[in-house]
């Protein structure tokens, strides 16, 4: 993790990103939630306060004392059982506890996730972008999981806004969006929805070391976010 430093004023929302161990995308919503203070310069480029950064630092180490004494409940919704095996290996190192339903089906992990009522839900980066704007719609519609933090991979937020020309090719496979879906979408189903938070899965923007290396060590870190956005 970068050390901030007392003359560094400002960082840029890579820099942030790289302090935070966080992706890009997830900087620009926590700017936008107020959690980090931030401007932009004439030419447009965000620049974030560093002290509002440290700020954020503090709060994670205090969140990561409290929750290394407990249990964290999540559930997985993966598309092979090899995807959750490798996560659930990875885990089992963390300091923070997790226990972790897992579901291999869509209707399934919606089931599961209405009865269990888990602290966070993961979305697997293999599920369909179709498939995934589906889950993230009905999590979002029932009132037993609407207030639940979930996490889906970076690159399917990038790639949402082309979901629609996706589900309207006419090749017989894909499932289908509803116009109220497509609606939903088109007004911010997932920009605006304070409980998605990106994590580094596809994501390109990121250094390759870390994208192919460190990724399910830094979800410890998104999954303690996700547990401060759920009690905030």
């Amino acid at each position: 993790m970068k050390a901030i430093t007392p003359e560094m004023e400002y960082l840029s929302t890579r820099q942030s990103a790289k302090v935070l161990q966080v992706s890009l995308g997830t900087v620009q919503k926590m700017v936008e939630l107020g959690e980090l203070i931030a401007w932009k310069t004439r030419g447009g480029h965000r620049r974030i306060l560093a002290s509002s950064l440290e700020q954020q630092l503090q709060r994670r180490k205090r969140a990561m004392r409290q929750k290394t004494t407990q249990n964290c409940i999540a559930m997985g919704i993966f598309r092979r059982s090899e995807n959750s095996d490798e996560l659930l290996q990875s885990i089992a190192d963390w300091q923070l506890k997790v226990e972790m339903e897992v579901a291999v089906d869509s209707l399934e992990g919606l089931m599961k996730a209405v009865s269990i009522a888990p602290d966070l839900i993961f979305l697997d980066a293999l599920i369909p972008p179709v498939e995934q704007v589906h889950l993230i719609h009905y999590l979002s519609k029932n009132k037993d999981t609407q207030h639940i933090p979930i996490l889906v991979d970076e690159g399917f937020i990038k790639l949402h806004p082309g979901v629609v020309t996706l589900a309207d090719e006419n090749n017989g496979n894909r499932p289908q969006l509803t116009e109220s879906i497509k609606e939903e979408l088109e007004n911010g189903l997932i920009d605006l929805n304070p409980m998605i938070i990106g994590y580094p899965g596809t994501n390109s923007d990121l250094d390759a070391a870390l994208a192919q290396g460190n990724r399910h060590e830094l979800l410890e870190t998104l999954f303690l976010e996700a547990l401060s956005r759920k009690c905030a």
